[in-house]
Order: C-alpha cells, then structure tokens, then sequence
C-alpha cells in the first residue's frame, strides 16, 4: 500500500470519529442523504469500485484444475419457474482444457484462450487502486457532511428571532430605525404577567407602567405609551420608538434599569417596553422619605460605586453613551440594595412626535447628554447620597451652593447625614474631592469617568461584581423568553 493511501486512510479514520457525532442531527442526515443521492460523482465512484474487484473477475477452481471457460448466455424465457416454456435444447459445452502443468512453460501455453491468473504485482496494484477509489468516495461523504453542518449553522443563525426594517408603508428614514437585538414579544404574554395590565405601578401623561411576573418568578415592568389608536401614532413617533430600544439595548450593564424586550401591534395598539423591575423604590425615596428603610454608609457607598461603573460602561461604549437626566429620582434599588440606573422619562416624546408632521423638523429625539453632563450630575448626587439634603429647598436653595464653602474649607463633617450612625474618614476625603472636580463651572475641566472610578477606589473598596445586584431579573426573563 503507498505511502499516499496510509495518509489518506489516516485522515479518514480521524474524520469517521467525528461522523456518529455530526449524525446525531437528523436535520444534517437528512441533507447528507439527499446530497449523496443527487450526486452524480459519488455513483459513478461507487460503480467503479465495484467493477474493479477481484470477486468479479474469473479465477481458477479452488483444487488447482483448469479455469472456467466461457459462459454461453441462456435465451431469456416467460415462465412461472417450475416448468420451461420451450423445450430445453442440449448446449454442447465447451471441451474442457488440460491440467495445468507444474511447469511454467507448460502452464503458460495451457492458459491460451482463457483469463491469466493474477499475479501478486497485479493484485496488490488492483487493491492499492481500490482503496484509492474508497478513500475518495469516503472523503467526498466527509466533505460533504461538513458542508451540511456548516449550512444548518448558517440556517440557524438567519432564523434567529430578530426584528428587520418594515418593507412597505413607512420612510427610507424608518427603514434604518430597525431593531435587531432585542426579542418581541407578545400582547398576550405581557398581558398575562401583569395580571390583564391591571396591576398598575404608576400612570402619567404619556405612559402607564405595570409590574409583571414571569412563570421563573422573575418580576418585570412594562411601560406602554398612554396612545391608543394607530392614527395618532406618527411615523416621527415610530422612528424615535425603534431608536430608543436600539440605544437601550447597547447599554447592557448589571448596574443598568435593562431592557428585555418590546411589543408593537396595531391591534390592539400597543407600543411597549418591558425592563427589569428593582423592588426598593428610588435612591431618591430612601433618602428622603422616613417610610422606607435608611442606608447606613456602607450601603451608600456600595450604590456610589454601581453608579460609577455604569456610568462608566455608558461612557467607553463606541459611539459612547450618556444618561440624559442623573438624579436620585432615576436610580433604582435592587432587593440587596444594589444601585441601577434608570431612563424611562421618554414617553413624552413620543406624544410630542405624534402631533408634529412628518415633514417637521427637529422632530425625533432630542441629542444626547455629553458625558460632561453626566458627570456633573454624578457629583449632585454624590453630595446628596452623603449629606441626606433634597438638591434643592426653600430653607438651605441649591444644595452645591450650600455646601461649596464646607468643601472649600475642607469641613466635610458638616456634609455628613445626621442620621448616619457611623462613616470613614478616608471614604468621605475622597468622595468630597470627587464632588468638587465632577461640579466644575468649565467642562473641559471635570474628570472623565474613568478617572473618577480610579479614584474613588483608591479608598472604597467595592468592586464591580459586589457593586453588582446578586440576581438579576435580565436572567430570569431570558429563560422566560
């Protein structure tokens, strides 16, 4: 055998171990036999192989005699097979040839007329051939079972559950405004999670919020648009709906309000969104209002921390992110008091681009926040998280007007919560250094956030995953959905 066909033979084994795996899908059996029986390549191998073995070719009798003569062909008959429809004729069979000789002169003249026996050389030429023959027909099966994985795979990827632009009926403008990354969902399901939407957690202008629950006991909150009819829904409305999920569903971050899907249908109408759900309220409502449960330091600073590195996320994405409104009023806690930051204040957009005409312009969503903005918000609500104070009253005005001349002189205990019990001195520096540099009037002179994160690690010692809630409610929904 040449050393050609051991190679081949060696990838061929290496290829058959992976075949009773790749076998398991009945989608790639299935194909794999229709591509075999459509192949014209692989029969006409099969037949060669087949024409070529040494069981169809004459040989000697097994006792050494004479070698069979030629077979006379019989004429083909209409008969039941139990009794010849003609009568059977005498065919004179051939004279039977000599012994062969012992000698090889001998035995080479008694071999003329009749089929020369093989000799090693020839045999072993007709089996290396054979297994040439093999070893193609099995590299052709191999190939062609990786080319019917390779297009269940691309099959399965283009079926995922994606949303593509509207064919028909809307703008070139609307067509880009599609979404691919998040699942939509059902009327029906949502219907069902929140109880026929009458567990209701807030109403306002634009929106009604409901609190649902999933059959993984994960919790839910869905935001509908307070719009009820198709006509009064503009295509402006449309376009700034898809944008918005397409921009909510980059950010992705444990210490991130998530989006985990939406419903659109004309009929009923319906343009929702459907987000984690954080049980313990707003920042805002924990610091100020005495009915719900009081954050000692080190919760408060855990909160610090989750707001940091989200905001933190939003800022490195390419393009990068910002919140549009940071406030105590749009940070949400988990049930471990967890920080999430929230951004559901856009409904009222969507009325807004419902009354202007298509042909309006400035009509869809506003431009985002720079993320100078953002951190300067960070640093209000850094302040208000230590001091308890409302950013702003009738008694004290502005909160940062209130506390420039404490952090100036550096009296940072003048800033601190009169209800905390306790807090660290080295904690507190820093947060008040990071106060200062995040409210600076110049923008170009505030830190960016990555610098802000540094820093404030330098004394906290929260990382991100314990910044992070233990569950989130983004998993329990993707095993839902």
């Amino acid at each position: 055998m040449s050393i050609q066909v051991r190679r081949s033979i060696t990838i061929i084994e290496l290829t058959l171990a992976l075949v009773p795996k790749l076998l398991k899908h009945s989608s790639i059996t299935r194909m794999v036999h229709g591509l075999l029986a459509g192949s014209p390549c692989f029969h006409d191998m099969m037949h060669r192989i087949l024409g070529e073995q040494s069981s169809n070719i004459a040989v000697a009798p097994i006792d050494g005699g004479a070698q069979l003569g030629s077979i006379t062909p019989q004429p083909i008959t209409r008969s039941s097979g139990s009794f010849p429809a003609l009568p059977e004729k005498k065919v004179n069979s051939p004279p039977q040839a000599p012994l062969p000789s012992p000698h090889p002169k001998q035995h080479d003249q008694s071999n003329h007329g009749v089929l020369p026996q093989l000799t090693g050389d020839q045999d072993s030429g007709g089996s290396e051939k054979t297994w040439e023959y093999i070893v193609g027909a099995i590299s052709c099966v191999a190939f062609l079972l990786i080319l019917a994985v390779v297009v269940v795979f691309i099959c399965r990827a283009r079926s995922a559950n994606t949303i593509g632009p509207w064919k028909t009926g809307l703008s070139g403008q609307l067509q880009k405004a599609f979404i691919t990354s998040v699942p939509k969902l059902n009327r029906s399901e949502l219907e069902a999670a929140c109880e026929d939407f009458s567990n209701i957690i807030c109403t306002a202008d634009a929106h009604t919020s409901y609190k649902g629950t999933l059959s993984s006991k994960g919790e839910i909150a869905v935001f509908s648009t307070a719009i009820t009819s198709l006509k009064d829904w503009s295509d402006r409305a449309e376009i700034s709906f898809r944008k918005k999920i397409d921009i909510l569903s980059r950010i992705n971050h444990k210490n991130f309000i998530n989006l985990i899907g939406y419903c659109e249908e004309d009929e009923p109408f319906t343009r929702m969104m459907v987000f984690e759900y954080a049980p313990n309220g707003t920042l805002s409502e924990h610091l100020h209002d005495q009915e719900f449960e009081h954050l000692d330091w080190n919760v408060r600073m855990r909160i610090v921390m989750g707001i940091a590195y989200c905001l933190q996320h939003m800022h490195n994405l390419n393009p990068p992110l910002s919140h549009p409104n940071i406030t105590s009023d749009t940070i949400f806690l988990t049930d471990d008091y967890a920080s999430k930051i929230g951004e559901v204040g856009f409904w009222a957009e969507f009325t807004d681009n419902s009354k202007l005409k298509d042909s309006d312009e400035h009509s869809e969503l506003p431009p985002l926040a720079e993320p100078e903005a953002n951190i300067y918000s960070f640093g209000l609500v850094l302040l208000e998280i230590i001091s308890g104070k409302l950013p702003y009253s009738e008694e004290q005005g502005s909160l940062l007007k209130w506390a420039t001349p404490h952090l100036n002189d550096k009296k940072m205990e003048e800033l601190i919560d009169p209800t905390l019990e306790s807090y660290k001195d080295n904690e507190l520096s820093v947060v008040c250094e990071v106060i200062q540099e995040c409210t600076e009037k110049e923008a170009r002179k505030r830190p960016t956030m990555n610098e802000v994160v540094s820093k404030l690690r330098e004394a906290i010692d929260v990382s991100p995953a314990a910044a992070g809630p233990r569950f989130s409610p983004l998993w329990w929904a993707e095993l839902d959905i």
